[in-house]
């Protein structure tokens, strides 16, 4: 089977199995023999992410050589298989492909895509969430697309995105946006009270929207370093996701990850509730865009 661009569910797949592994005693080469695997190496890529594992027999022979008798376990790292083969985003990316240019992006792309939920710290409205013209405004002052055709071939990117909040199994989107992200001006009045409205209407009328301010008067805070996602999957342990202006960190480590969850939580506390968020927003467009 040819190796395959380690992705992160592909890591986590791997090491869940390496787990295993080391848990029935096995060194890698008694393990490849066992699995009629072509030796080593063939084990190896498959650890690190880097050769699929297909859901059924493949990993069926993983459970018989490693002694996985509990089905609560085998479904869990089915599940985590099938994320981990998973291609659902070919066509957007294809479609989009001369669009993206930050390192990265594409796989942030694929997990999005394939995650159940999130938890949000921004410091400028999601993606999810942005009009056409707020997000063509913050795109163009980016002054990562070099021409005009480029910044609307990545703003139609970013509104096809936002089909994650209506399709068949919507995502579960927390977001808890900091006092800065609505009192900023982005693209002009008129700009600015279009995507308050939007924003007002989503935590009106959206289930699976949950929209936090996190007000200035709250003052010190657990992310003074700025924004974070956390994103949750139908199967494995969530990933934490820190944006750069050139790259970003995706961070699986079960310490690294709790610390992010950790500080999503502390800052819930501190935020407007949901009422008191949606107020925010109506008295903010009516003070200040009528």
């Amino acid at each position: 089977m040819p190796e395959a661009r380690p992705t992160v569910h592909r890591r986590r797949l791997g090491s869940a199995l390496r787990s295993l592994r080391r848990a029935a005693g096995m060194t890698m080469d008694e393990a490849a023999e066992r699995l009629a695997l072509s030796g080593k190496p063939t084990l190896s890529k498959i650890e690190n992410g880097k050769q699929r594992v297909q859901p059924g027999l493949a990993l069926t022979a993983f459970f018989e050589v490693y002694g996985v008798e509990d089905e609560a376990t085998r479904q869990t790292l089915r599940a985590m298989a099938t994320l981990a083969a998973s291609n659902q985003r070919t066509s957007l990316l294809d479609e989009y492909r001369e669009a993206i240019q930050t390192h990265g992006f594409e796989e942030y792309l694929h997990l999005e895509e394939l995650a159940s939920a999130t938890e949000s710290y921004l410091t400028v409205v999601s993606g999810l969430l942005q009009t056409r013209d707020y997000a063509l405004s913050i795109v163009e002052r980016s002054k990562v697309w070099a021409s005009r055709r480029e910044v609307e071939r990545f703003v139609d990117l970013r509104m096809a995105r936002q089909a994650a909040l209506t399709r068949e199994s919507p995502l579960t989107f927390s977001c808890i946006l900091d006092e800065a992200a609505l009192r900023r001006v982005v693209g002009g009045r008129a700009t600015m009270k279009a995507q308050l409205e939007r924003l007002l209407e989503a935590a009106e009328q959206r289930d699976n929207v949950d929209l936090r301010v996190l007000p200035f008067d709250a003052g010190a805070h657990a992310s003074m370093d700025g924004s974070f996602q956390v994103l949750h999957f139908p199967a494995g342990p969530p990933v934490a996701v820190v944006e750069g202006k050139a790259t970003s960190v995706y961070l699986e480590e079960t310490g690294d990850v709790d610390r992010y969850r950790s500080a999503f939580d502390s800052l819930a506390e501190q935020a407007l509730d949901p009422d008191q968020t949606r107020r925010f927003f109506s008295d903010l467009i009516k003070d200040c865009y009528t």
